[in-house]
């Protein structure tokens, strides 16, 4: 067997990795010691020069020099939550050791949570249920897109997108979709039709973001995308804050509250005390829980699993992040 740690926040332990998944772990590594924080774990020299895998989630160690140094041992990491740009350093890619983490299980609640909403807006549903509270009456019905023959917008066809784009198969909806890495032959056979940005949101009833935080994708929805949407509109947010001009953003909102916006991330997050979206009559926030959350995190650790099995079968890792996909990862 291959000698192993667990090396993270001990507050997310588990959450992520419950009875059945310490056990099925029990079963395939040696455990040096009980789960350790990083800080403990780099006072332990006696362990870390054993350990062969890390296995890591939340609030895991900086995989720095001094740490690696001190794992001279160390063959696989195993992340069982979404980005590892926390964790990496130059010195790590340097050795060349297989990082593997869990971003796409985490991207399975995200699309859930994504469906959840689209479907939802095109009732106007928080647009109702905002109003009641509000107003403590029913507010008079007025006309809703619903979910036969409309028109949604996707930004961006990474995994969660493309997710999203599959559990909206079933319904009788009219896709389009914005990334400007994706062959029209591609789109083609994911079943949307690719459209400018501007496009996107002049067209559609639902606009759903999903793409990554990088240094180029930084305020790339503009208070000019709010003001081409059309009337009655819905723009959604589970990707992250900063991708969106929230000032701008908001100036559109105050101006148009025919529009609306369900935003599960901000820029920052939580937005400043006395922020417009607290109060906003067509904004709509909940507390970044479109990830994996509860119950959900478990099926990370499955994956991390999977993924030590096909490691010692000596098989191709599936989920293992190179340099350059580490990039461009949330």
């Amino acid at each position: 067997m291959l000698n192993a740690l667990f090396i993270l926040n001990p507050a997310n332990f588990e959450t992520v990795f419950g009875p059945a998944e310490q056990a099925d772990l029990s079963r395939r590594l040696h455990f040096l010691a009980p789960p350790l924080p990083p800080d403990a774990a780099r006072s332990r020299p006696d362990l870390l020069s054993r350990m062969e895998v890390l296995i890591s989630s939340w609030g895991g160690p900086k995989l720095d020099e001094s740490f690696l140094n001190a794992s001279p041992r160390l063959q696989l990491v195993l992340y069982a939550a979404g980005s590892i740009r926390g964790l990496v350093t130059p010195e790590f890619w340097a050795r060349s050791i297989p990082i593997c983490s869990a971003w796409a299980a985490n991207a399975i609640p995200v699309a859930e949570f994504t469906l959840s909403q689209i479907l939802f807006s095109l009732k106007h549903g928080w647009k109702y249920a905002l109003a009641i509270k509000r107003q403590g009456s029913y507010p008079p019905r007025e006309p809703v897109p619903g979910a036969y023959g409309t028109t949604v917008g996707i930004i961006s066809l990474g995994m969660i997108g493309r997710r999203v784009v599959e559990l909206l198969r079933p319904f009788d909806l009219r896709v389009l979709a914005y990334d400007p890495f994706v062959q029209e032959k591609d789109a083609a056979r994911l079943g949307v039709t690719l459209q400018p940005l501007d496009r996107l949101f002049h067209e559609c009833e639902v606009i759903s973001l999903h793409t990554p935080w990088l240094k180029e994708t930084e305020g790339m929805i503009t208070g000019a995308h709010f003001r081409a949407m059309k009337p009655g509109a819905t723009f959604i947010n589970t990707a992250r804050g900063a991708i969106v001009r929230e000032t701008e953003m908001i100036q559109v909102l105050q101006e148009r509250p025919d529009i609306f916006a369900v935003l599960d991330v901000t820029y920052p997050e939580p937005p400043v005390p006395g922020s417009p979206l607290y109060t906003l009559p067509n904004v709509a926030l909940t507390p970044h829980i479109a990830g994996s959350m509860s119950g959900e995190c478990r099926r990370m650790a499955r994956f991390m699993i999977e993924e030590l099995d096909r490691h010692l079968a000596g098989t191709p890792l599936r989920w293992q992040v190179t340099k350059s996909m580490a990039q461009t990862m949330a």
